[in-house]
Order: structure tokens, then sequence, then C-alpha cells
């Protein structure tokens, strides 16, 4: 299972940067590729909103 990005994304770019397969592309609201990530939850570990979680 991915990881997704919540609307509480601030966009401050954290987690591109931390991202070892670049999985997340940039806008508004971040997004995750889902068949790009590789679930390591680096992103996560990352996020100063702590809006990034496992997806249901």
């Amino acid at each position: 299972m991915a990881y997704v990005i919540s609307e509480d994304c601030i966009a401050c770019g954290t987690c591109i940067d931390e991202c070892p397969v670049g999985a997340i592309s940039e806008g508004d609201i971040y997004v995750i590729n889902a068949d790009t990530c590789t679930d390591c939850g680096t992103c996560a570990d990352v996020c100063p909103t702590e809006c990034i979680s496992m997806a249901n």
C-alpha cells in the first residue's frame, strides 16, 4: 500500500527531497504516485504537518 498526502499539505517540499524513488509530485497539495511509491515511509517521517499516511 502506498502513502498518501492529505489536504493539510502546505507544499513545503520537505518530502520531495527525501523520497528515494521520486514518487512525489509538486502542486498546491503534493501527490504521491502509488505505482512508484515503495512504502518506505521516509516522507511521512519528515513531514512537518504530519499529513502523510498509509493509504487505506
